[in-house]
Parts: C-alpha cells; sequence; structure tokens
C-alpha cells in the first residue's frame, strides 16, 4: 500500500517546523544570542518549542504512516494526524507563552503522546486483529 494521506499531514507539520525554526532565528537575532540561550527566557521557550517539536513529531508521523502502510481506514490516519497538527500547535502556543498556561503545553504533549501510543498499539496488534 502506498502513503496518500501521510504525506500531505508530513508537508503540513513541515512548514509548521518551518515557522518555528524561523521564530527561533529571529528570537536569536532580537538578543544577539548565536549559541545556547544567554539566560533569555524568551529564546530558551523558542528554542525549546522547536527542539521539542523536532523531537516528537517526526517519529509520530511515521508511525501514523506504518498504520497507512498496513491499510488503516482513512479516517484513522486522517484523525490521528489531525489530532497531531492540534497538539502541536497547542504545546508550541503554550510552551512559547512567557506567563504560560500549562493547559495548552499539557493538553499538546499528552494529546501527541496519546497518538504514539495508539499508534503503537494498532501497529503491534495488527496481527491479531487480522488472524482473529
Amino acid at each position: 500500500m502506498s502513503l496518500n494521506i501521510t504525506p500531505i499531514y508530513a508537508a503540513i507539520l513541515a512548514l509548521l517546523f518551518i515557522y518555528l525554526s524561523i521564530n527561533t532565528i529571529k528570537t536569536r537575532r532580537t538578543h544577539k544570542i548565536s549559541i545556547g540561550d544567554g539566560g533569555e527566557k524568551a529564546l530558551l521557550r523558542a528554542s525549546r518549542v522547536h527542539a521539542n517539536f523536532a523531537e516528537y513529531v517526526p517519529f509520530t508521523i511515521l508511525l501514523i504512516g506504518i498504520l497507512e502502510t498496513q491499510s488503516y481506514s482513512s479516517w484513522i490516519i486522517h484523525g490521528l494526524s489531525i489530532a497531531l497538527i492540534i497538539a502541536r500547535i497547542s504545546h508550541a502556543y503554550g510552551l512559547s507563552q512567557l506567563n504560560e498556561n500549562f493547559r495548552f503545553r499539557i493538553f499538546g504533549t499528552s494529546t501527541t503522546l496519546n497518538i504514539m501510543a495508539t499508534c503503537a498499539f494498532l501497529i503491534l496488534f495488527k496481527p491479531l486483529l487480522a488472524s482473529a
């Protein structure tokens, strides 16, 4: 089975990653800090939003892509992918605020982890479900 749905969401997430990259670069330029965060809270937050996205999104979209290759319903693929986009936007918004509202960050993190767990469960149990 080929990937028809996942690449669309991967492209959307890539654009979001580019936005987060540019935001980090702009924050670095504003504060004239090229390496590290220089103790600047805004740069630390921008860097962590960017890094956290880079840490979680590629693996999660890979898992979603594996589900698509295993012929799971397009509704499952769309649902997980849309949830991932919403989760990462929520996380990025929450973590980027100097006066952080933890609800956005917690929602983003917990949703991302739940998506990963759902994908892992479906991948692991596909052979069992198919033989039943």
